[in-house]
């Protein structure tokens, strides 16, 4: 019998949740100005995480390392994100508070998130906006000069905070103007166009990583005192979603593979506002903000089959099927709600168009109440992108949509302080599994991505140096573990390129995709999921005997970087795939067919699963351990979830 570990999240003691993380501050150990200079920082990724750690870090006076794989930490992948970012300043005086927050975010990732880390996240939201705003970030204001705010899905209150519909872009550049002021004053060294291909663990620690420069094939050792990981989620292991085609889940599985545990890895956020795709050449989905739910009302043909144009169809023959289903939230449904009711009413017969899986989004009304230029002010840059991409004017139709993979709410686990089970090792926004629970509400990533970044790292990873009596304790990268993981990952790449088969990456890279979109998708059920199972574990044979990847070790092969996180994906597949299975409950995005109400909702199993599945890596070719969290909600009693 496999010994199960009950993993402790280490949250500070205390029956005032409100307090906590005041307290807890006030508790851990600080390292005075001058000591600082004397300790170095990875932070791997330059997104809203990684960037505002980076700096903030910087600023406060460490030696700070920050990698990226594009050629500047402008173009992180948090710039798509596009409607918002949530905060309880209760600008609109509707009843919103900091409380209101944290019981919405833990209702909406149904109750599968550890409470004390969302009050946290609650409670420095409105940090978030006041740094943001200081930073110069062009948030939308009201006649009056306050900042504007708007709905999002999963709440009845208006919170979140927008620059339009390119709000991730303007925070990023936020970040950045802050990240590149301290790479000017020389604290922080940014280090473009590498991958983190390995991390270093000396004596149980993490102390550095093994980069490979994909410029000139290069790779390259790093030390440091600690290592944090703001690398993104891994959403595109279904080849097709809309994160950026490098986007990827490798720097997290290497440090999975070195003993840091992954949690809830099945807990994948189909998005319900994506432009369906539009044939077999598609590298990549294109996202249709939530805020556009606020105007936009979604519907489809009360008939199946029914194919006529939009603006042919009379009132009396459409179905609003959110606003007839959920009459209290309407179409602000949270995604997981919204995107089950989509493919319900596809697998009816009822998309918009034949051969083509859709759902209208209609602004008709919206328009006509407001005006087309109000409407214009809000949503411009969403509409015109739709257009060049459909070459449909959605103020004269409505948009075509259709739920497309986005966020992984899983991700490695980490405790209380952000810190993985590797100690010196910490994760922070979607690359580690802490705030979300089952299913994210809109505008939630960016305020996770920042409030780890500003607002909890800046303390936990000092504590953490601070206690560990490192300042003696230097570790360089003539270390030899540094040696070996130079040498291991040399000789990794080595492998892929001499495979030399007839598969394209490509080609293996769709196959798992529709695998996974198929047998872990948006419903689940046992018999899907072993075949799962079994046919992604024969397809990772297939890699490893007939991929082939083209070039050389040496210069640019985009070939070779894809080759090494499709092998990544391969076995990260799988574990998603078992840890779905070995969940039988239904929660927020991960849901099984075999238990749902009897409206076909989420039924959750609370008495044997209210708890973190978290995954221990035992070998190439032994099988992973579950182990557990067990979550406890003294603050948002366990209920049913609905929304209507």
């Amino acid at each position: 019998m496999t010994n199960i570990k009950k993993m402790d999240g280490k949250v500070p003691a205390g029956n005032d949740i409100t307090k906590v993380w005041t307290d807890h501050k006030f508790k851990m150990k600080l390292v005075n100005p001058a000591n600082r200079r004397k300790f170095d920082i990875i932070v791997v990724g330059s997104g809203l995480a990684g960037a505002s750690a980076a700096a903030t870090l910087g600023e406060q006076g460490y030696n700070v390392k920050c990698f990226c794989l594009q050629d500047s930490a402008r173009r992180a992948h948090s710039i798509a994100a596009q409607g918002g970012v949530n905060a309880a300043k209760s600008y609109p005086n509707d009843g919103d508070s900091i409380w209101r927050l944290f019981y919405d975010t833990v209702k909406g990732g149904d109750y599968r998130a550890r409470e004390a880390n969302v009050y946290r996240l609650a409670e420095v939201s409105n940090n978030i906006i006041d740094q943001c705003a200081a930073q110069g970030v062009p948030f939308a204001r009201e006649y009056g000069g306050t900042l504007s705010n708007r709905s999002f899905g999963g709440a009845q209150v208006s919170r979140t905070f927008y620059a339009r519909g390119q709000t991730g872009q303007q925070l990023l550049l936020g970040a950045y103007s802050s990240l590149m002021k301290e790479v000017g004053r020389g604290k922080v060294e940014m280090l473009t166009r590498r991958e983190m291909v390995e991390l270093v663990v000396v004596e149980g620690k993490a102390r550095g990583i093994i980069t490979r420069n994909v410029i000139t094939g290069e790779f390259e050792k790093h030390a440091a005192d600690a290592v944090l990981m703001c690398t993104g989620g891994y959403g595109n292991v279904y080849y097709l979603s809309t994160n950026a085609m490098t986007s990827n889940g490798s720097a997290a599985w290497k440090a999975y593979k070195k003993g840091a545990m992954f949690a809830n890895p099945c807990f994948t956020q189909i998005h319900p506002t994506c432009i369906p795709r539009h044939g077999e050449n598609q590298s990549k989905l294109t996202l249709m903000s939530e805020s556009l739910r606020n105007d936009g009302r979604v519907w489809v043909p009360k008939k199946a089959g029914d194919y006529r144009a939009p603006n042919d169809i009379p009132e009396e023959e459409r179905d609003y099927y959110l606003e007839r289903k959920y009459p209290s939230f309407g179409n602000l449904v949270p995604r997981d709600v919204a995107s089950r009711n989509a493919k319900e009413q596809i697998d009816q017969g009822k998309s918009v168009r034949e051969g083509e899986e859709a759902v209208y989004l209609d602004f008709a009304t919206a328009i006509e109440r407001d005006g087309e230029d109000a409407i214009r002010e809000r949503y411009g840059n969403l509409f015109d992108m739709y257009e060049r991409i459909t070459d449909e004017n959605p103020y004269k139709v409505p948009m075509r949509i259709y739920p497309a993979v986005h966020y992984t709410m899983g991700g490695l686990w980490v405790d209380y302080n952000l810190q993985t089970t590797v100690p010196g090792l910490f994760a922070l926004g979607e690359a580690n599994f802490s705030d979300h629970g089952a299913n994210r509400l809109g505008a939630s990533a960016l305020m996770q991505g920042l409030a780890d970044g500003y607002f909890v790292a800046p303390y936990t990873v000092p504590n953490y140096l601070a206690s560990e009596g490192l300042m003696g304790k230097k570790v360089g990268t003539d270390h030899p573990e540094f040696d070996k993981a130079l040498t291991d990952s040399k000789e990794y790449f080595t492998k892929l390129l001499s495979i030399n088969g007839s598969r394209s990456v490509e080609s293996i890279h769709k196959e798992l995709g529709r695998i996974m979109w198929n047998h872990v998708g948006m419903a689940r059920n046992e018999k899907t999921l072993k075949e799962g199972i079994e046919k992604i574990k024969k397809l990772r044979e297939v890699f490893w005997k007939d991929v082939k990847v083209t070039g050389t070790p040496d210069g640019i092969n985009i070939e070779l970087e894809k080759a090494n996180r499709l092998a990544d994906f391969l076995e990260l597949g799988e574990l998603m795939a078992r840890d779905a299975l070995e969940r039988p409950e239904s929660c927020g995005g991960h849901f099984r067919e075999e238990s749902q109400t009897e409206e076909s909702e989420a039924l959750r199993d609370d008495e044997n699963y209210c708890h973190g599945a978290v995954w221990e890596f035992t070998g190439q070719d032994s099988d992973p351990i579950r182990n557990v969290e067990e979550l406890d909600f003294p603050n948002v009693p366990l209920t049913q979830r609905s929304y209507k």
